[in-house]
């Protein structure tokens, strides 16, 4: 895959470890072709090398098709709609995941885990953490997919050094972060601070550390609180952090654009998910491998919110083949495939404790001798303790989601006054939110 796209990680290889060899045995589903689909992303780049040795072991051969994020999600979303049985495998994307599951598109995977003869005990579905999976649960707490990514938002620190000789540490407050801005900004010519413009995720985890939220009560009051004086206040907060401690441009930033502002050292702190963070620490053309420092998302005056979101594979109601998919399934996520991609690709987005414990694992994330992988489990056992992660499985959140943006955008450009765009926001919301047939609070 050329260049470097949404997910990417560009973690440092470990060696070649050999495919373990593959015994003669039966073949039940020999002959069986199943067709899978997920947006573009490393892992599945890394499996791919592995499919001949699933379809020697299986006998079943697997048409992976990978688009782009956009577009996957729109093609996916209208095939299970239709309960069309053109695919045998999805990626169960986070952002739809409520969507999905609680339309009964995809199939309880329960039925598979719970029956020995589908599923051996040291499979183990209670090996993938919890934060990460309750994404892919219902309320009853059944299970529609499990993990092969979790995105944990941390925050790295390109230049630590100048943080150092300011004779400050990594901030650990909001009210810390502010104040080694001040200390850092425009020093060498690097910029205190930078972003990408998906605000809705990025400015969430600052909403809710002043006391502000997305919805009142997800998933079941799905009300927006974007009109209150702690939304207005945490935008405005976070938006002059954008324009007074950022590059120029930065509100047209992209995922990779502001990795590469770290990366090149014109950036210093950012606070996002931990997959593009490694390559701060793990890129040939990074220049701030010595100098790079991680640490947990700061908290604000209410908590720590860090974003947490994750990503499974699940099988679509519609499929003529669900045990051949759940073979695919068992064997794509199963402790020794998982190893073999951590161990031959560096890949760090892992969801299965086992490996994120494993002394392989902390090695991959050892980032300029720091232990990165505890940063990361720490964050995902955060999302699965209080469910805050919830506002963002709502079916409805994308076109929420796209509001928060717009208005943050009108904020920092000074366009309008932080009360007045989360005002429009809200109501451009409630709209949203009414023609999808959901009940607000009057």
């Amino acid at each position: 895959m050329s260049g470097l796209k949404r997910r990417t990680i560009l973690a440092g290889a470990l060696g070649t470890l050999a495919a373990p060899a593959v015994h003669a045995q039966g073949k039940p589903y020999a002959g069986t072709t199943i067709n899978a689909a997920c947006f573009q992303t490393t892992y599945y780049e890394y499996l791919k090398n592995y499919l001949p040795q699933f379809e020697e072991k299986t006998g079943i051969k697997v048409n992976f098709n990978m688009q782009a994020f956009p577009v996957y999600n729109q093609r996916t979303d209208l095939e299970l709609s239709t309960k069309g049985s053109a695919l045998d495998v999805i990626n169960v994307t986070f952002i739809y995941s409520g969507r999905w599951i609680g339309a009964g598109w995809v199939t309880n995977l329960d039925t598979f885990t719970k029956d020995g003869k589908y599923t051996p005990a040291d499979w183990q579905p209670e090996d993938f953490v919890s934060g990460a999976q309750s994404a892919m649960q219902n309320a009853k707490g059944e299970t529609f997919g499990f993990t092969w990514e979790a995105g944990a938002m941390i925050l790295g620190a390109a230049r630590y050094d100048q943080i150092e000789k300011a004779g400050l540490k990594m901030p650990t407050t909001f009210d810390e972060l502010i104040k080694v801005c001040d200390a850092i900004h425009n020093k060498d010519n690097v910029a205190a601070f930078t972003a990408d413009k998906l605000h809705h995720w990025n400015w969430i985890p600052y909403l809710m550390g002043m006391g502000g939220a997305v919805f009142k009560a997800p998933p079941d009051n799905l009300t927006p609180t974007l009109a209150t004086p702690e939304a207005a206040g945490s935008a405005e907060w976070y938006a002059n952090l954008l324009m007074k401690y950022g590059p120029d441009g930065i509100l047209s930033y992209s995922d990779d654009q502001a990795m590469r502002s770290q990366m090149s050292g014109r950036a210093n702190m950012r606070t996002q998910a931990i997959t593009w963070m490694v390559p701060l620490a793990k890129h040939a053309e990074s220049a701030v491998r010595d100098t790079v420092r991680y640490g947990l998302m700061p908290a604000g005056p209410t908590g720590n919110f860090p974003g947490s979101n994750s990503h499974g594979l699940g099988i679509p109601a519609g499929s003529k083949k669900k045990e051949a998919a759940w073979e695919f399934i068992k064997w794509a996520l199963s402790k020794e495939t998982i190893a073999m991609v951590v161990k031959n690709h560096g890949y760090p987005s892992v969801c299965r404790l086992s490996i994120i414990n494993s002394p392989e694992f902390r090695n991959v994330l050892t980032l300029n001798g720091q232990d990165v992988a505890s940063l990361y489990l720490e964050v995902l056992k955060l999302g699965g303790k209080t469910g805050y992660m919830k506002y963002r499985t709502v079916p409805v959140y994308p076109q929420v989601g796209d509001k928060i943006n717009k208005a943050i955008e009108r904020i920092a450009t000074k366009q309008q006054a932080a009360p007045e765009a989360l005002k429009q926001a809200q109501a451009e919301a409630i709209q949203d939110l009414q023609k999808a047939g959901i009940k607000v609070d009057s």
